[in-house]
């Protein structure tokens, strides 16, 4: 049901949604749902993490490079790079840490 709570919250969001998905001891998995033109502002994750697009399409961007990533796409984030993430239509993206 996480991914339909994020949709339904989506409606009225003015920012990205996101919601703990499976949390264990040493990993976080946690979804991540946009709107078109909706932005994570640069930011740093603390473990490796890994980006999945689940659905739409998404740019991440970390220092000088930009990636365009689509439905089923992946990138690997490494521990304390800044980046961020903007949606070019509405998406949704799985995000595993640990």
């Amino acid at each position: 049901m996480t991914i339909k709570e994020i949709k339904k919250q989506l409606e009225t969001s003015k920012k990205p949604v996101a919601k703990a998905f499976h949390i264990g001891e040493h990993f976080k998995v946690l979804l991540f749902g946009f709107r078109k033109g909706m932005k994570l502002e640069d930011h740093k994750a603390h473990h490796p993490t890994k980006l999945l697009v689940l659905e739409g399409d998404v740019i991440y961007h970390q220092g000088k490079k930009d990636i365009r990533l689509k439905q089923h796409d992946e990138v690997e984030i490494p521990a304390e790079a800044p980046h961020s993430v903007g949606a070019l239509e509405d998406s949704m993206i799985l995000l595993t840490q640990g």
